[in-house]
């Protein structure tokens, strides 16, 4: 393999340089997906059925086509960044989402067969934020400020 200096090959090739910076950071990958899904806001998009009730292990490997995890990992950025495929673990792995934090945005119990882009995007911002949006998060944040 030979090394040549940005300008020598410059002359020969056209250089683009625009590719999007590396997402280092939970947050920065967090909003990506909250972007990618905020596109097409009234897209539905699939869930995944009862994921608090499986075992770990399958957890881990649940998927679904269409679904708002299959939508970050479609998107260039996010693989070259490290995301290595749709289901459910590895979702919670690159982004670094609690079970609970990932079932707000994923799970059947919620939403039924599908959800929203912008419902997804909007609890994928909740947990950049760190916020609670469970009816008891949301009692107590009335109650007691």
């Amino acid at each position: 393999m030979k090394h040549h200096a940005l300008e020598q090959l410059q002359i020969v090739a056209e250089v683009k340089q625009d590719f999007p910076r590396r997402l280092t950071t939970r947050a920065e990958r967090l909003e990506r997906w909250a972007e990618l899904l905020e596109q097409i806001p009234h897209r539905h998009l699939s869930t995944l059925h009862e994921t608090e009730y499986q075992p770990a292990r399958v957890r881990a490997t649940m998927r679904g086509d269409d679904s708002p995890i299959s939508v970050a990992f479609k998107d260039p950025v996010l693989r070259a960044a490290g995301m290595e495929n749709d289901t459910y673990g590895e979702a919670k792995r690159f982004f670094e989402l609690s079970d609970e934090q990932l079932h707000r945005v994923i799970c059947y119990c919620h939403f039924g067969a599908t959800v929203s882009a912008a419902t997804a995007a909007r609890h994928i911002r909740s947990a950049i934020a760190g916020k609670q949006t469970g009816l008891f998060a949301r009692l107590r944040a009335i109650f007691v400020g």
